[in-house]
Formats: structure tokens, sequence, C-alpha cells
């Protein structure tokens, strides 16, 4: 076995979106979303008799003084088994040369790591989410709703709400601006406008944005990330505004639909757990039974020391500035 870095779109997209519930934070285009941030990136494949059998994507974040982390999303996607070594010999070679204090991972499976020293930490992705089957028939999705969620939707419809696909500037403006009023109204801190900007302006196959509208008035926005077999619901945001006309009910719904039309396997609600966020989990999951949809659940997150005395230095300063 041998890791090379993949320099080809096709060579790395092909093998990443072919698995069962495909993670987007491994696809080529989120790769371009975060050197737009600034960052170096690497793509890195394990190759078995020159046949590719795993990948690793590797971000190189800056910190002060010249250090900087590795960081993996969703690491690792392998199709055979690959000794642990293959990967730790190249983070260490990687953070020498970028003086690297630690390289931080999301795992999505932790059994090639299990002999590993990590060090596990606060998540940087959701470590649970819920997915939703988007094999089942139309009819079989909607029976096995809630109740209220059904009778919402349909009450969406008889009062006129209108779903769209966002399209230009004007559209991502006011995304944006329903985001920072979610995010004010209930209590979590969203990203800057920039990151909404940026990914909204990726492949057009790769991320859309859906609008709910109400007599022209945007009441509700979802931004949705489509890869491999897997359609993510990455950002939401609705409006105070007649609330009452349950407008994220059917934009879900539409979402949804499309997602079926277009072939995708799964709907991944991007994130829930009724510990964290309770309400919105609450709202996710009125839209599945245990028939429709599975609760997953990801090791978390986890660092992996490259230099004690500098991630010494690191958690003493992160603890500081929380205080």
């Amino acid at each position: 076995m041998e890791i090379r870095e993949i320099q080809e779109k096709n060579e790395w997209q092909n093998f990443t979106n072919s698995f069962n519930m495909s993670q987007f934070l491994h696809a080529w285009q989120w790769g371009e979303y975060e050197k737009s941030l600034g960052k170096r990136i690497w793509r890195f494949g394990v190759f078995k008799n020159d046949k590719l059998i795993g990948a690793l994507m590797l971000i190189k974040n800056p910190l002060p003084v010249g250090r900087s982390y590795l960081y993996s999303p969703r690491f690792p996607i392998l199709t055979e088994k690959v000794p642990a070594d293959i990967f730790i010999n190249k983070i260490k070679e990687i953070g020498q040369q970028e003086k690297s204090i630690f390289w931080r991972v999301d795992l999505f499976n932790a059994e090639v790591f299990k002999n590993i020293k990590f060090k596990k930490i606060k998540d940087v992705q959701p470590s649970k989410t819920l997915l939703l089957d988007l094999t089942k028939f139309e009819e079989e999705i909607l029976a096995a709703m809630h109740p209220k969620t059904r009778y919402n939707i349909r009450l969406a419809e008889k009062k006129g709400v209108i779903i769209r696909q966002g399209k230009g500037e004007e559209d991502i403006k006011t995304f944006i601006k329903l985001t920072e009023e979610t995010s004010e109204r209930d209590n979590f801190k969203a990203h800057v406008a920039s990151h909404y900007q940026k990914i909204l302006n990726l492949e057009q196959d790769f991320v859309k944005l859906y609008l709910a509208e109400y007599q022209g008035k945007v009441l509700a926005a979802n931004l949705m990330i489509y890869f491999g077999d897997t359609c993510v619901y990455s950002h939401g945001a609705s409006s105070d505004e007649n609330k009452n006309l349950m407008a994220p009910h059917l934009l879900h719904w539409h979402c949804i639909q499309e997602a079926k039309k277009r072939g995708y396997k799964y709907y991944d609600f991007g994130g829930a757990d009724e510990k964290k966020w309770p309400s919105v989990t609450r709202f996710k999951k009125s839209f599945v039974d245990e028939k429709t949809g599975q609760e997953i659940s990801y090791p978390g997150t986890f660092d992996f020391v490259l230099d004690k005395k500098w991630y010494l230095l690191y958690s003493i300063a992160k603890r500081a500035m929380r205080s």
C-alpha cells in the first residue's frame, strides 16, 4: 500500500461519492470552498496495487506565531482495511513541514484508529444526525410523519405559500439576512455572511437554495447540498413573520420531493440531538418514524497531538479565552 496526493477531480470524486450515505465534506467542491478561505488543502489517496481504496482530505488551519493545525472532516473513507500507520505517518510528515501542533479529525469510523491515542474534544461536526430513506414511496414518507406535520404541510399549501429555487445575489442576501434574524431569535452563533456567500457560489449541481414565499415575502429558506447518494439540509432560516403559515414544513417537504426526484437515497437533516437542540430536533423528527428514518451516531471529534509542548500552550490559551 502507498499513499499519494490526488490532483485529478474525477479520480477523487468518483471514489468519494460512491459510498453509502456519502459525506459532502469529502467532495472536491468542498475542498475548493476551503481553498477560497485561503487555506491549503491536500487530497490523499491510499492505493493498493494501483487501486484506490481510501481517501484523506487534509485542511491546514492557521494559528498564531506561525503555527497551524490540520483538520480532516468525517474520516476515514475506506473500501478495505488500511493500517492506521499509513495515515499517521503522512500526518506527521505534513505536520512537520507545516509546523502543525495537532491533527483534528471527525471520525466517521473509529475502528481503524482503535490503537491510536486520540484526545476527545468538543464536536466540530454534529455527532448525531437523522436520515430519511428516500427510496420509500412519497405516500409512505407522508404517512410516517407526525399528523401535525402533515397538517402543517397542507395548511401552508392551502394558504398560498410558494416554494421556489433561489437564484442570484438578491436571494443570497435575503437568505443571509434571514439567517442573522434566526440566529438572534434562537440564540445561536451564525456564520459570517461570506461563509454562506462562498458556499452558494459553488457549482449549482452541488448546492441549491430554496425559498418559501408568501405574497412576495420570504418566510423560510433552506441551503441544500447534494453529493453522492445523499441530500443534506446544511443551513436553514425562518422569519418571525407569518409563523402561523407553517412555511418551514412545506419547504422541507418540497426539498424532500426534489431530492427524491433527482434519485438521491437519503435526506440528511444535518444534525439532530435532543440535548443540544431540543426544539429543532423535535421538528426534524416529526418528518420520520422508525420505518422511514434512522438516527446515525458518529464517534465525534478528536485531536492527535503532533507537538506536546505547543499543544499544552494551545490548550492553556483556549481555556483562558473561555474564562
